[in-house]
């Protein structure tokens, strides 16, 4: 059986924020990995330094020091332009709070990593309902984000963040604005879209309800990683 590979990887990561007596360093030489075809979620009480380090993956942050590896490519030895157009290309985004433009509809919500890109609407139009049947909101295209229930809105979320075949998906607590049952069907749908082979997600959670749907699990506290193990060897009884 092959090794598998690596899509991430941080080794000695540091972050402060502030200046002087006012300084916090809120990472501590982290190190981690997360693998191809997989779902790696960290877990870890508010103020701990996970969306911190999502951040950092992710390459809209800058860490202090250490030495940052994503599909390949060292982001900690790039400037700033070709991070930008790294992520734009490679990382999809999926947030807590759906973030999606209310004056404009699904599709063209779902549109918006193309045109990033660069990609003109009427080319880009296409590929985002394609993304919506994925979700199952091929008769909500049209729509607005305010006409659809929370459940719907973080399907478009998900349509959004997948419709530039991104090898790395982000999310920063995903399920936290939905009750069980919509956080349950959007993780059934997630999963099963993450199957494709190369995608790889990180997830930052505090719902214990869907660390199911995860791989492996590492947990943070106060900046550092504490542990990291597969799924089948997490201790749930402990954290509850």
């Amino acid at each position: 059986m092959s090794a598998p590979i690596i899509a991430a990887s941080a080794r000695s990561i540091t972050k402060s924020f502030g200046s002087g007596n006012a300084r916090i360093e809120v990472l501590h030489g982290i190190d981690i990995d997360s693998y191809e075809s997989e779902i790696l979620m960290l877990l870890g009480p508010s103020g701990c330094g996970k969306t911190t380090l999502i951040s950092i993956l992710a390459g809209t942050l800058t860490a202090d020091s250490g030495e940052l590896s994503v599909l390949g490519e060292p982001l900690h030895a790039m400037k700033k332009s070709a991070i930008t157009r790294f992520r734009a290309r490679n990382i999809g985004f999926i947030f807590q709070q759906f973030n999606l433009i209310p004056t404009i509809s699904c599709e063209e919500n779902a549109a918006v990593p193309l045109l990033i890109q660069g990609m003109s609407l009427a080319k880009a139009l296409p590929h985002a309902r394609n993304s919506l049947d994925q979700v199952g909101l091929g008769d909500h295209m049209k729509k607005r984000p305010n006409q659809l229930s929370g459940g719907q809105q973080q399907r478009v979320a998900i349509a959004r963040a997948l419709v530039h075949h991104p090898r790395l998906i982000i999310c920063d607590e995903p399920t936290a604005a939905l009750d069980a049952e919509n956080g349950q069907r959007v993780m059934d749908l997630f999963r099963d879209l993450m199957r494709q082979p190369g995608r790889c997600a990180i997830v930052v959670t505090h719902d214990h309800r869907i660390l199911q749907y995860s791989d492996r699990i590492a947990t943070m506290n106060d900046g550092r990683i504490v542990e990291s193990v597969p799924t089948s060897q997490f201790d749930f009884d402990h954290h509850r």
